[in-house]
């Protein structure tokens, strides 16, 4: 009972879609009369995630302890979170190299950006915005979120003087997540409508195309589970690193997949590390940001979401400047997503705005997103144990004393 209590809003969700999905094949290009429904869904994510994403970001940022005795595990770990998730990012790319997504189905022409002017222009277009109220726009997503780090940043350095505007911040961001909660709520009957006019006037053939991209996900997922973590476990203290971390691992990998919920996984991930030897001043440090920030299984989901979209709108996914763009969304994303429910979504309009996409594009992410969730969730919790413990490698210069 538990476990359905957990996975409710995913086994609704799904539900949805495959009521949508059945009208959509019974009734073909009729259902085009119920597709304002989802129109209303998602425009009512779209006007949510800019007060969502600016709170989430400036309030965590915020709260930082920013004393000089953290300087060091921080930086550290931060090197540690960044190197994972680009690992699990490009071997994702490589995988869908290897098999690709032979896509049959074009939602729409290729999405094409007018991004005249030189190289630096461009690059000042896609950080910045000339005026305040552009900010608010999802089509500005990029410059917003570095605006919300900014934002963050100062409230921190204002030390006592920012106190009643970090009460602020937090109060807005449990508020913008609790709207968040009730707009899904609305998601079985909103996706269910969307999936319902896509299947109706597409066809079936859509089905192919996310069983490819769920295939590519969980055989890649479950081997960087198992190779991956052994790895950077070798890397932090050899073979009996790779022993340490899998004898501890259990439970924390038993408890993400029964709560769904990488901060939920916290207290079994803390235990575990002190058992692996990770000292409590770096475990108590790495494991709860990591909660946040450190998001192995959504940097591999993101590339997957991305690959199958390029390919849904007829666009190439493999060009330099697309998979450099990719990573770095990846990493921007994982960011993103921490403390905020269904999370995921955020990144997936993020991924929407900054390569041009239309709103067709939502469902189809939301949709990959929703069915790799197990799994993304086991590899965003229990990577965070053996980061701590490359966090001690590095950082202390030796092994960790295993327990």
């Amino acid at each position: 009972m538990g476990f359905l209590k957990t996975y409710s809003s995913m086994f609704w969700l799904l539900a949805g879609i495959i009521a949508g999905s059945i009208a959509g094949l019974i009734f073909g290009e009729k259902v085009a009369l119920i597709k304002p429904i989802g129109d209303i869904f998602l425009n009512l994510l779209f006007t949510a995630v800019i007060p969502l994403v600016f709170f989430a970001i400036a309030t965590a940022i915020a709260h930082i302890d920013a004393s000089h005795k953290l300087g060091r595990i921080l930086g550290i770990m931060s090197l540690i979170f960044l190197s994972t998730i680009l690992i699990s990012a490009f071997l994702t790319i490589v995988a869908v190299w290897i098999f690709p997504i032979h896509q049959q189905v074009i939602l729409s022409e290729a999405a094409h950006i007018d991004k005249p002017g030189s190289f630096g222009d461009q690059i000042t277009r896609l950080l910045t915005v000339s005026e305040f109220y552009e900010l608010l726009s999802r089509k500005n997503m990029l410059p917003f979120i570095i605006f919300s780090v900014l934002t963050g940043f100062a409230a921190m350095r204002a030390g006592e003087r920012g106190a009643a505007f970090r009460r602020f911040l937090f109060s807005g961001n449990e508020v913008m997540k609790d709207l968040l909660i009730v707009i899904m709520k609305l998601g079985p009957i909103g996706l269910g409508a969307y999936f319902a006019y896509q299947v109706g006037t597409v066809g079936p053939q859509l089905f192919g195309t996310y069983a490819h991209s769920l295939g590519i996900y969980y055989g890649f997922g479950i081997f960087y589970f198992i190779f991956g973590f052994s790895f950077y476990a070798f890397v932090a203290g050899g073979v009996n690193g790779i022993k340490t971390y899998w004898k501890n691992n259990i439970i924390p990998t038993l408890t993400a997949v029964g709560t769904g919920s990488s901060i939920a996984t916290i207290p079994a991930n803390l235990e575990a590390a002190q058992r692996m030897g990770v000292p409590q001043d770096i475990g108590s440090v790495v494991v709860p940001l990591g909660a946040t920030l450190h998001k192995d299984g959504s940097s591999i989901s993101s590339i997957i979401k991305m690959a199958v979209v390029f390919a849904m709108f007829g666009k190439g996914f493999n060009s330099v400047d697309t998979i450099l763009m990719a990573m770095g969304v990846t990493v921007i994303v994982s960011i993103v997503e921490g403390g905020i429910p269904n999370g995921g979504y955020i990144g997936e309009l993020l991924v929407m705005s900054i390569y041009g996409f239309p709103v067709a594009a939502l469902p189809a992410l939301m949709i990959i997103g929703t069915l790799v969730d197990p799994l993304a969730t086991i590899l965003n919790a229990t990577g965070d144990t053996v980061a701590a413990m490359l966090t001690t490698r590095f950082l202390r210069g030796r092994a960790p004393a295993a327990s």
